[in-house]
């Protein structure tokens, strides 16, 4: 998608171009304080011009005169210049603020703009972008920025006051003096477009890499379970290639910069000493000469390697990186590349189905195995659904891409009869993970959390129903105070699944939601859960959640089977294992077992 969209752009629309003209009003809306650093930095245009000049008249008019009384007070003319220059220095600082801090800010506000859009109405990897610009691209871009404005103002008004006490010794200077600077800054300008083209190869290579990592660290059980952990190594060997390779061809340019760094910084001086004969024979004094030797050593070479030290290391990654905030955001895309029609309804069964999912295909990243394979599942209204298999099998990833939090990478995905969207989700499911999410507050909050409205007799109605009725009675009241850190794991659970309850999604999904309650909590919490008109899938965790089902999917990798417990037992040589492990009490959960043998 991105590649498409930059093939659109104007052939001359560089990334320059596009910064310099968001930069523009930015710049415009802030002309006084670039006046009030210009007006602080005056000082070093003074500094620079006595420094040299001073020099020059100390030996021409004091000592090589004969008088080194003058000649001491033109040095000190010189020496005293400096003082005013480290005076500005705070003036400089406080001016500065005014001019890095809003653009750190606007960058982030945008960001931030980008990545609720992109939440709101498309998916993808926004969030990851996002998030890297929030917090690292941003970073750059204000030191970048920072840098660049001292080292640029510091190189003008040094410059001006060089070459002004150039002129002022003998115009004849500058034609020795300019061409190397003018040869090596062609040079260096030349570098630009290339090395932005590499720095930005180099950020996309590191963005990728990034959001790699991150869905490894989320699906390492998944990784592990399909048995993809070589084409995962793979994968990742491959994006750290591309970006070494990218990091080695910024080095190579960076090479060239050195050459003209060389030439502008080593050749004046040493073309000066060369024309020395032929200046002095056409009017330059000794002191002169040595004066334009203090200009060109102390101020001039060292400003233009500064500006080009800066330009071709934190100017280019500026450029860069401003550049993918001016990015217009990818166009949203309401359907997966690769979905597929839904199939149609079979059976008396119920009109629209709360969600299904058709021909769904899920792995993580392109290389990997898939973790669903085709995978076809109905979910009516009022349904009971449960789904059981090995430690990763994949049930976790089901739930969440039958939430919507995860992307398919292949088929359909639709809740009421339409695709599933992010914007959609808050109105449609309810996902309830094994470790439950509780804040500091009243327990009457933390129980409305999902529907503000719900009365107090709903919650002790819901209390009576889930198994709550204990922790209130402990608690003393719902407006009893609430420190998550004291509560056990299975009462935080009883919170999260009273909140739910409260909520009445048309479809819940419980992903281990009661692992830590009790045989008895659970099967009270489950029961009360079918009693509602939503469907209620639950990723089992006992065998006795399956048999209250009215269908259980087992899951075995891509390879999955769904029926009634008892079709199970007679078709599901998996499905009898894990009933007779389960035997004993109930009380192991799936994923203490080993995997069993494929079937």
């Amino acid at each position: 998608m991105k590649r498409g969209h930059d093939r659109a752009r104007p052939a001359r629309d560089t990334a320059l171009r596009r910064v310099a003209r968001e930069a523009r009003p930015f710049l415009r809306a802030r002309t006084a304080a670039i006046l009030r650093l210009s007006g602080w930095s005056l000082l070093e245009f003074a500094q620079t011009f006595l420094g040299g000049y001073g020099v020059a008249r100390a030996l021409d008019d004091g000592f090589l005169a004969g008088r080194p009384v003058t000649g001491l007070l033109w040095l000190a003319v010189a020496a005293v210049a400096v003082l005013p220059s480290l005076l500005a220095a705070r003036g400089v600082f406080g001016r500065l603020a005014d001019l890095v801090e809003p653009l750190r800010d606007g960058l982030v506000r945008r960001a931030v703009a980008r990545a609720l859009s992109g939440a709101l109405g498309r998916s993808g990897d926004v969030s990851t972008r996002s998030l890297s610009q929030v917090t690292h691209q941003s970073e750059i871009a204000r030191d970048g920025w920072a840098g660049l404005v001292l080292t640029l103002r510091s190189f003008v008004f040094t410059a001006a006051g060089a070459v002004t006490g150039l002129l002022a010794l003998s115009p004849a200077l500058l034609l020795i003096v300019l061409p190397p600077l003018v040869l090596g800054s062609a040079l260096f300008l030349g570098t630009l477009p290339p090395m932005a083209a590499r720095q930005r190869a180099y950020l996309a290579a590191d963005e990728a890499y990034a959001a790699h990592a991150g869905e490894l660290a989320a699906s390492v059980r998944d990784i592990a379970a399909a048995g993809t952990a070589e084409r995962t190594v793979a994968g990742s060997r491959a994006l750290a290639e591309t970006q070494l390779a990218a990091s080695r061809s910024l080095a190579r340019w960076s090479a060239v910069r050195v050459v003209a760094l060389a030439v502008c910084g080593r050749f004046p001086p040493l073309l000066l000493l060369l024309g020395a004969p032929w200046l002095l024979r056409n009017g330059l004094t000794p002191g002169g000469l040595v004066g334009a030797l203090t200009y060109l050593t102390q101020a001039l070479a060292p400003a233009v390697q500064a500006l080009m030290t800066m330009l071709g290391t934190a100017g280019g990654r500026l450029v860069v990186v401003l550049d993918r905030f001016t990015d217009a955001p990818p166009p949203p895309a309401d359907e997966p590349a690769r979905e597929a029609s839904p199939p149609p309804a079979q059976g008396p069964a119920r009109d629209t189905p709360v969600a299904e999912l058709h021909e769904v295909t899920f792995a993580y990243g392109p290389r990997a195995h898939p973790v669903l394979d085709r995978l076809s599942l109905t979910v009516g209204a009022g349904e009971h659904l449960a789904v059981v298999g090995p430690s990763g099998s994949g049930k976790s990833t089901l739930a969440a891409v039958l939430a919507g939090t995860e992307r398919p990478t292949g088929g359909a995905v639709r809740w009421r009869g339409r695709p599933a969207r992010p914007a959609d989700a808050t109105s449609v499911r309810v996902l309830l993970p094994q470790h439950a999410y509780v804040f500091t507050g009243t327990l009457r909050d933390n129980l409305r959390y999902l529907r503000p409205d719900a009365r107090d007799r709903e919650i002790a109605a819901m209390a009576d129903a889930v198994g709550l009725d204990a922790l209130l009675s402990r608690l003393g009241s719902l407006d009893a105070a609430v420190e998550p850190d004291r509560l056990s794991q299975g009462e935080r659970q009883l919170v999260a699944l009273g909140r739910a309850y409260l909520a009445a999604p048309p479809l819940l999904i419980l992903d281990e939601a009661t692992s830590r309650l009790d045989p008895a909590a659970e099967t009270r919490a489950e029961l009360a859960f079918a009693a509602l008109p939503g469907a209620l899938v639950v990723v089992a965790h006992r065998l006795g959640s399956a048999r209250r089902a009215d269908r259980t999917l087992v899951m075995d990798g891509p390879r999955t089977q769904c029926g009634t417990p008892g079709e199970l037992l007679r078709t599901s040589a998996l499905y009898r294992d894990l009933s007779g492990l389960w035997e004993p009490g109930e009380e192991h959960a799936i994923r203490s077992t080993p995997p069993p043998s494929p079937v």
